[in-house]
């Protein structure tokens, strides 16, 4: 009987090994999946939502919306922006068409600021000097409410 709960416990641990390894690896996926959605570190500026809406207004800054059509089909763009798809393949220059050239100051909105600061450094990269980060974005985030939920306009997108 001894002999039998030896062995019987003996053939748990292999298990026990195995349920902890699935259980840290479930972890680690999502911790994974949570720092993917993360907006990254960048040291260009950070704009409130309402505060590119006033820079806007004054015709001070090109906000440049880089969601996806779809998306903007969905909530429609920012009054004043120009939409970009931050997919195309000439993002970059695509913004600095938009901007006329790669001194004008350049705030990127996104739908909750994880995409537009990703874009930030690749357009900072890029050589773009005035560069800023709307981090709420459309639909809010941790910065703040977003652009929606602050009650700025918004304007249908049409192709």
């Amino acid at each position: 009987m001894a002999e039998r709960a030896r062995n019987g416990s003996a053939n748990l641990w292999p298990r026990r090994r195995l349920l902890t390894l699935g259980g840290a690896a479930v972890l680690a996926g999502a911790g994974g999946w949570w720092l993917r959605g993360q907006p990254p570190r960048h040291g260009q500026p950070r704009l409130g939502a309402d505060q590119a809406w006033a820079r806007v207004q004054a015709g001070t800054l090109l906000l440049a919306d880089i969601r996806r059509p779809e998306e903007w089909r969905a909530t429609g763009v920012p009054a004043g922006s120009r939409p970009i798809d931050m997919r195309r393949a000439d993002f970059a220059a695509a913004v600095r068409a938009a901007a006329g050239d790669a001194g004008v100051p350049v705030a990127l909105i996104c739908a909750r600021g994880v995409r537009s600061a990703r874009m930030v450094r690749a357009l900072a990269a890029a050589g773009f000097s005035t560069i800023a980060d709307v981090p709420e974005g459309m639909l809010g985030s941790a910065a703040g409410p977003g652009w929606i939920a602050r009650g700025l306009p918004v304007v249908p997108w049409r192709a």
